[in-house]
């Protein structure tokens, strides 16, 4: 009795949890599978199940078992103009009152001119297996109910273009567009549709002509084409004419010549955009492309006026102060200029990446045929960027001088052999201004990796020196009072204590003497050494004539030769 009421009591419990957990599993079910539209469980399970099918017109003519013969069957269907058949593919379930031959021609049409279809991608199995991803894909081998066509951009959002695999009651499952997709097919049309002015076009210049170009889309590419190079031609003569009526040291003009050729991009491409928006809404693939390309165009004439501002602005300031840079007591400005030279390169690294950004995101390459043109130059990318350390490698050098501070903008340096003064620093290169005003352009990398002079990082003031070859027999003792004569006199000689006369060489035909004395700075001292060698030559040569009768002392150096007696 006891094991009888025991087991009694066992199954009673086992009841009771049964009903209980089959109550929680009803309330955790989702709406979306209780109401109107609920997954199937039995022998299709992956298909989307409706009380009513609401599609409209007869599906006869259309193949709407597989992802691939719903869109082939519509488009085809569109193309006749049978808007009856083809709103078969459509689920007009939240658009109960519409026109549905109406909202099938606006979809064929947004299908046809605003949309690239994947073909490739398009399963043609009921099921919709994707057989042709990699096994990383996670939907690769999987059955799927709803497939995204494609996406288009308006009043700020994305809207998708999905189709669906549904199936009412006693029927069987078919594929089509998703109700969703058909009640923004409305305001989809609005935004891609033809304008009205394409609207007034006659027929003929409609029809299409190839591809997915209509006749008037061929004789309106180039027409609008024209229309921005028209443009494009009176921005750059309007800034030419500017230009000539200001004189080319004020800033004014500086900046229309740095802005003159962005600025004539930016008029090609802003009117070329503005005419196309307007009049002209060019079909799938031409839109495709030439969004993309339109935009980067407009992106990069706003940077390149940005940079060329920027770039002629730090110009003009460095160029009309370059006499007082080179001033050997200007070190801050000398510091100042070369690290605003600095983040004016930074600056401009970071407008270029972020333009490149917004293009990137503004664009939606990544979902247009642009992307596709674009990856396929995959490999020369790489070849690019292999090209491009290089580069890379010279902007990094010009940051780092810039900061290091090893060369500064007005800079007094030996380079290559040659005297000169830091004008600029770019990305890739030094501007160097040599004492005959010449200009010497130098890679960064130059100044990175190999060793150069600095004349005023530190001291400006320097030892100038001169070298005179002297005979063996000159009098050294006699020559060390005319040059104090000369530094005594010299307003260029900084200390007068410092200048020393000194044998630095001698060999059999003479000895090398070196006068040297110390100048402010290396301009100074270069129009004082120039002196100081006119200076000695002249008191030497009269010295030497003074010196007539050997053995008494010689000063210029002889050449001496030595004659055999012809009898020895």
């Amino acid at each position: 009795m006891i094991a009888s009421r025991n087991s009694d009591l066992i199954r009673g419990t086992i009841v009771i949890l049964a009903a209980l957990l089959t109550c929680m599993m009803a309330a955790l079910t989702p709406a979306s599978a209780q109401g109107d539209r609920s997954v199937a469980q039995g022998p299709e399970p992956y298909v989307y199940q409706v009380e009513q099918l609401a599609n409209g017109g007869s599906s006869s003519s259309l193949d709407l078992e597989t992802p691939r013969g719903l869109i082939e069957s519509f488009m085809a269907a569109g193309e006749e103009g049978r808007w009856n058949d083809a709103a078969a593919a459509l689920d007009f379930t939240d658009l109960t009152d519409a026109d549905r031959e109406e909202t099938t021609a606006q979809l064929y049409d947004l299908m046809h001119r605003s949309v690239q279809i994947d073909w490739a991608g398009l399963s043609d199995r009921p099921d919709a297996v994707d057989t042709q991803s990699s096994a990383e894909n996670p939907m690769a081998g999987e059955p799927r109910r709803s497939i995204a066509i494609s996406s288009l951009a308006t009043d700020g959002r994305p809207y998708s273009i999905r189709i669906a695999r549904v199936q009412a009651p006693g029927g069987e499952p078919v594929w089509v567009f998703s109700r969703q997709t058909v009640a923004n097919v409305s305001g989809l049309y609005e935004a891609y549709g033809p304008t009205q002015f394409e609207q007034s076009l006659p027929p003929a210049l409609r029809e299409q002509a190839f591809w997915t170009l209509a006749w008037w889309e061929v004789i309106a590419l180039p027409l609008i084409l024209l229309i921005g190079a028209f443009a494009a031609a009176l921005t750059y003569k309007a800034i030419e004419k500017w230009r000539s009526k200001l004189d080319e040291d004020t800033k004014a003009y500086g900046v229309l010549e740095a802005v003159h050729l962005p600025a004539t991009l930016l008029a090609f491409a802003g009117t070329f955009a503005l005419v196309r928006a307007t009049f002209f809404r060019l079909s799938g693939p031409v839109h495709d492309i030439l969004d993309p390309l339109q935009l980067i165009l407009i992106i990069a004439a706003i940077i390149g006026i940005m940079l060329s501002v920027i770039e002629a602005l730090f110009d003009f300031a460095t160029s009309r102060r370059t006499e007082e840079l080179e001033a050997p007591e200007n070190n801050s400005d000398r510091n100042f200029y070369t690290k605003m030279s600095a983040i004016r390169r930074i600056v401009t690294a970071i407008i270029l990446l972020a333009g490149a950004g917004f293009v990137l995101v503004a664009s939606n390459v990544s979902d247009t045929l642009g992307f596709s043109i674009m990856a396929s130059a995959g490999v020369l990318g790489l070849v690019l960027v292999f090209a491009a350390r290089k580069v890379l490698g010279d902007i990094m050098s010009s940051v780092q001088i810039a900061f290091a501070q090893t060369a500064r903008i007005g800079d007094a340096v030996y380079f290559d052999n040659q005297w000169c003064y830091v004008e600029k620093i770019g990305f890739t290169h030094l501007r160097l201004r040599t004492w005959d005003e010449r200009r010497v352009i130098a890679p960064v990398s130059a100044f990175t990796s190999e060793s150069f002079e600095n004349w005023t990082k530190q001291d400006p003031s320097l030892m100038v020196h001169v070298e005179v070859r002297l005979d063996n027999r000159a009098d050294i003792e006699a020559i060390r009072p005319v040059f104090c004569e000369f530094v005594a006199n010299d307003d260029d000689v900084l200390d007068p204590e410092d200048a020393v006369v000194e044998v630095v060489s001698q060999d059999a035909k003479a000895m090398v003497v070196r006068f040297m004395a110390r100048a402010a700075d290396p301009k100074r001292g270069w129009a004082m050494q120039c002196r100081l060698r006119e200076f000695m030559l002249a008191k030497i040569a009269g010295m030497d004539a003074a010196a007539s009768n050997e053995p008494t002392p010689a000063y210029l150096s002889r050449e001496r030769e030595v004659r055999m007696d012809e009898a020895t």
